[in-house]
Protein backbone atom coordinates (compact mmCIF):
# COMPACT_ATOMS: atom_id res chain seq x y z
CA UNK A 1 0.00 0.00 0.00
CA UNK A 2 1.32 3.43 -1.11
CA UNK A 3 0.88 6.01 1.44
CA UNK A 4 -0.09 10.03 0.32
CA UNK A 5 2.81 12.18 1.15
CA UNK A 6 0.30 15.23 2.70
CA UNK A 7 2.94 17.83 3.20
CA UNK A 8 3.27 17.81 -0.49
CA UNK A 9 -0.14 18.59 -1.41
CA UNK A 10 -1.27 22.12 -2.23
CA UNK A 11 -4.56 23.83 -0.50
CA UNK A 12 -6.99 22.43 -3.18
CA UNK A 13 -5.36 18.68 -3.41
CA UNK A 14 -5.88 18.51 0.37
CA UNK A 15 -9.51 19.85 0.03
CA UNK A 16 -10.03 16.89 -2.73
CA UNK A 17 -8.60 14.43 -0.07
CA UNK A 18 -10.91 15.81 2.63
CA UNK A 19 -13.74 14.96 -0.52
CA UNK A 20 -12.05 11.68 -1.06
CA UNK A 21 -12.64 10.67 2.64
CA UNK A 22 -15.93 11.66 3.14
CA UNK A 23 -17.01 10.00 0.59
CA UNK A 24 -15.21 6.90 1.58
CA UNK A 25 -16.69 7.21 4.85
CA UNK A 26 -20.42 7.73 3.35
CA UNK A 27 -20.11 5.27 0.45
CA UNK A 28 -17.45 2.63 1.12
CA UNK A 29 -16.51 2.42 4.75
CA UNK A 30 -15.23 -0.97 5.53
CA UNK A 31 -13.95 -1.47 2.10
CA UNK A 32 -10.06 -2.36 1.49
CA UNK A 33 -8.00 0.04 0.88
CA UNK A 34 -5.39 -0.87 -1.49
CA UNK A 35 -3.81 2.50 -2.10
CA UNK A 36 -3.87 6.12 -1.45
CA UNK A 37 -2.58 8.70 -3.50
CA UNK A 38 -2.20 11.71 -5.94
CA UNK A 39 -1.90 11.36 -9.42
CA UNK A 40 0.57 13.88 -10.87
CA UNK A 41 -0.45 13.88 -14.43
CA UNK A 42 -4.18 14.32 -13.90
CA UNK A 43 -4.25 15.95 -10.77
CA UNK A 44 -6.33 13.42 -8.87
CA UNK A 45 -6.19 12.80 -5.35
CA UNK A 46 -7.40 9.32 -4.37
CA UNK A 47 -7.99 6.26 -2.76
CA UNK A 48 -8.28 2.79 -4.54
CA UNK A 49 -10.22 -0.11 -3.35
CA UNK A 50 -9.86 -3.71 -3.55
CA UNK A 51 -13.25 -3.76 -4.86
CA UNK A 52 -11.85 -2.41 -8.32
CA UNK A 53 -13.27 1.25 -7.35
CA UNK A 54 -11.61 4.41 -7.05
CA UNK A 55 -12.76 7.71 -5.38
CA UNK A 56 -11.32 10.63 -6.86
CA UNK A 57 -11.45 14.16 -6.84
CA UNK A 58 -9.17 17.12 -8.62
CA UNK A 59 -9.24 20.53 -7.22
CA UNK A 60 -11.56 20.23 -4.76
CA UNK A 61 -13.92 19.79 -6.98
CA UNK A 62 -16.78 16.52 -6.71
CA UNK A 63 -15.61 12.56 -5.90
CA UNK A 64 -15.34 10.94 -9.28
CA UNK A 65 -16.18 7.18 -8.88
CA UNK A 66 -13.85 5.02 -11.48
CA UNK A 67 -14.29 1.66 -12.53
CA UNK A 68 -11.14 0.06 -14.36
CA UNK A 69 -11.48 -2.26 -17.06
CA UNK A 70 -8.77 -4.68 -17.41
CA UNK A 71 -9.60 -6.55 -20.19
CA UNK A 72 -10.20 -3.27 -22.14
CA UNK A 73 -7.34 -0.71 -20.21
CA UNK A 74 -10.75 1.52 -20.23
CA UNK A 75 -11.63 3.35 -17.25
CA UNK A 76 -15.15 4.17 -16.78
CA UNK A 77 -16.18 7.32 -14.66
CA UNK A 78 -19.49 7.20 -12.42
CA UNK A 79 -21.42 9.98 -10.90
CA UNK A 80 -22.09 7.88 -7.65
CA UNK A 81 -20.94 4.53 -5.61
CA UNK A 82 -24.08 2.97 -6.25
CA UNK A 83 -22.98 3.34 -10.01
CA UNK A 84 -19.96 2.54 -9.86
CA UNK A 85 -20.97 -1.18 -7.61
CA UNK A 86 -23.17 -2.11 -10.58
CA UNK A 87 -20.42 -1.06 -13.21
CA UNK A 88 -17.88 -3.08 -11.49
CA UNK A 89 -19.87 -6.04 -11.23
CA UNK A 90 -20.73 -5.62 -14.82
CA UNK A 91 -17.02 -6.29 -15.69
CA UNK A 92 -16.67 -9.17 -13.25
CA UNK A 93 -19.60 -10.87 -14.71
CA UNK A 94 -18.13 -10.88 -17.96
CA UNK A 95 -15.38 -12.61 -17.31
Amino acid sequence: MQNLDLSKLGSSDLLSYEIVLREYNNNARGEEIMETGFNTSSGYVYIALENGIQIASCFGQDADFIVYDYETGEEHFCDTYEEAQHTAMGYSNAE
